[in-house]
C-alpha cells in the first residue's frame, strides 16, 4: 500500500505472475519493455520505481508514504 495523504490519494499495488499467454497492445497499452531494478529507477520517478522494486523483492508486504515524487 502506497499512501500520498497530502492529495488524499492510496494505491493498492497487487504482485502477480504471469501463467500465459503473450503480451498485446491495447487502448490502456502502448508498448511493453522489460528492465533490470536499476533501469527502473532511471524510467520513472522514486514514488512509482519503489513499487516495482517492492514487488522484485520477496517479503513481508510494504506499507510506504511518498508525497507524490519522494518517499518520506
Amino acid at each position: 500500500m502506497y499512501k500520498n495523504m497530502t492529495r488524499g490519494i492510496i494505491a493498492l499495488v497487487f504482485r502477480c505472475k504471469a501463467t500465459g499467454g503473450a503480451l498485446k497492445l491495447n487502448d490502456e497499452v502502448q508498448r511493453f519493455i522489460w528492465a533490470t531494478p536499476d533501469e527502473v529507477k532511471q524510467l520513472v520517478t522514486e514514488a512509482f520505481a519503489v513499487r516495482v522494486l517492492d514487488a522484485l523483492h520477496d517479503g513481508l508486504p510494504a506499507v510506504r508514504e511518498h508525497d507524490g515524487v519522494h518517499l518520506i
